[in-house]
């Protein structure tokens, strides 16, 4: 979601590539949310590949970071389309807008990705500043995961940017914290299993995070595709929830 200094090394894929694999499969994960019912082996197919995207996302939003002319810009640039991207998140996830007058102003907090990538954009900003010290990065970015709560993916995201970061020297670390940071979700349909929910069974396509690991392995360190590509996720994100919105609750 930034730009990336061009290598030499044309092996594997570079970064467009694997945001447009991330996109392609958010597509299909928004679809079968919106149309397949998730118990089916087709919906549990469609969100398994779907998995893939948020970790995808979040270790771009961590090399954007080291990448970008201007972190300023970039994280505005991420608060902005957070923005933007939250009526027509909560308009798919509920089929109404976020702001009601019924009895009285509400505004519903629930929101999307946009706002946790932001949020963990944020954790680096504050993990490598060198005008804040260790106890206090540590506080803020406890602070960051509770009002990340709200957002899609939650703290996950925040959690996975920032030890894609610490650990971006070392690509085994950086699997290693990740699979750590997801154990709780990987294993959320073996926890309800154990616990007499019925549900279990709807949890299975969260394995597919585990997906992201040999994709990211792929990246060659190349930006790839052009200027304006850094855009493409940018609008993609609210256009496509938009769109599906007004498929599943006007047509």
């Amino acid at each position: 979601m930034e730009n990336f200094d061009n290598k030499t090394n044309s092996i594997g894929m570079s970064a467009y590539k694997l945001k447009i694999i991330a996109i392609i499969a958010m597509l299909i994960d928004h679809i079968a949310w919106a149309f397949v019912p998730t118990g089916t082996i087709l919906g549990q197919i469609m969100h398994i590949i779907g998995r893939i995207t948020a970790p995808i996302m979040s270790y771009f939003i961590s090399e954007g970071y080291y990448h970008t002319h201007n972190v300023k810009k970039y994280a505005l640039r991420l608060a902005i389309f957070a923005v933007i991207s939250h009526i027509p998140y909560y308009y798919f996830m509920n089929g109404q807008l976020p702001i009601s007058f019924t009895n009285g102003f509400q505004f519903e907090i629930q929101t999307s990705v946009m706002y946790t990538l932001f949020l963990g954009l944020i954790s680096l900003i504050i993990w490598n500043s060198e005008k804040i010290n260790k106890k206090l990065k540590i506080a803020l970015i406890i602070f960051l995961c509770i009002i990340a709560i709200p957002g899609d993916w939650s703290f996950i995201t925040v959690l996975w940017i920032l030890f894609f970061s610490i650990n971006r020297d070392n690509f085994n670390d950086q699997i290693s914290s990740f699979i750590m940071i997801s154990i709780p979700i990987i294993l959320s349909p073996l926890i309800m299993l154990f616990s007499n929910n019925d549900n279990w069974y709807n949890q299975i396509f969260h394995i597919g995070i585990l997906l992201a690991i040999p994709l990211l392995k792929q990246y060659n360190g190349e930006r790839g595709g052009n200027k304006k590509s850094k855009w493409l996720f940018y609008i993609f994100y609210p256009l496509h929830l938009l769109i599906l919105g007004l498929i599943k609750y006007k047509i």
